[in-house]
């Protein structure tokens, strides 16, 4: 379990339960009780869109607590004098020197400046989970834009049908004109969130069936792998290829390996 002190991270935290927490009170309040208030939709819809908002917030807890892949440091202190003399081993292994850690870091291992430590498989620093985005974290990442989004696409359409279905008799011009300035503020949250995560889930996307991350993209280190399976990236992200139904849920599925004893026991000697 991990938690960065970084104070946008933590404010973006905080803004985005607040967000979160106003959908659900919007949407339960001011439009499923209001246009179904009569009808077994109204319990259903509340049901489904809270199930929704669950899955959301536990995929977003889970990739703001969990370790993304943090390279462990070398027991002890690496000797610059030394390193031309291991160059060689070292891009045979393709590891490579952080000076920042001072540490030895397994290939596709970047170092972050806000956790100042190397990640696997680095994404990128996103403060929205005021946390890495790495090999360990990235699934429950996705996860979290994919609820985001079908959270803003149920809120715009559930909307839409308050706009255009009968006004219940019974709403005050008072509630009437609270309903419909809650209705136009969670419009507003809902285009602007959902485009925004649309956005960046696209790019998520695209990283994992292309097998390069954003960093490797601007270094130009990606192109020397080779071609592999979408099906088979995607697994390696989200889990096994048998357990598919799982990849929806954020439960601790993925198929990558992480061998955190054998990095231990390759940094405490030498490379």
């Amino acid at each position: 379990m991990v938690f960065v002190k970084d104070a946008c991270g933590i404010i973006c935290l905080i803004f985005t339960y607040l967000a979160i927490l106003y959908a659900d009170y919007v949407v339960t309040r001011w439009i499923i009780m209001t246009i179904f208030v009569n009808s077994l939709w109204g319990p259903l819809n509340v049901f489904l869109f809270n199930t929704i908002i669950f899955l959301l917030i536990m995929s977003h807890l889970k990739a703001v607590f969990l370790d993304p892949g943090t390279v462990p440091l070398s027991s002890n202190r690496l000797d610059f004098s030394d390193l031309h003399s291991n160059q060689r081993e070292l891009e045979k292994d393709e590891w490579t020197v952080c000076t920042r850690c001072e540490n030895y870091r397994p290939p596709r291992a970047h170092h972050c400046r806000i956790c100042k430590r190397c990640i696997k498989r680095l994404d990128h620093h996103c403060p929205w989970i005021n946390n890495c985005v790495g090999e360990r974290n990235q699934k429950f990442f996705l996860q979290f834009l994919v609820y985001v989004a079908i959270t803003s696409i149920y809120s715009i359409i559930l909307i839409i049908i308050t706009w255009i279905s009968d006004t219940d008799d019974s709403i005050t011009n008072e509630e009437a004109q609270q309903r419909m300035l809650h209705s136009v503020i969670l419009l507003l949250e809902s285009g602007l969130f959902g485009l925004f995560v649309i956005a960046i889930m696209i790019d998520q996307l695209h990283a994992i069936l292309y097998d390069e991350t954003p960093i490797e993209q601007l270094q130009m280190k990606g192109s020397y792998r080779p071609n592999r399976p979408k099906l088979a990236l995607m697994a390696e992200v989200c889990g096994s290829r048998k357990s598919m139904l799982c990849w929806l849920f954020p439960c601790s599925s993925t198929n990558r390996r992480f061998d955190y004893e054998y990095d231990s026991n390759i940094l405490n000697h030498d490379v």
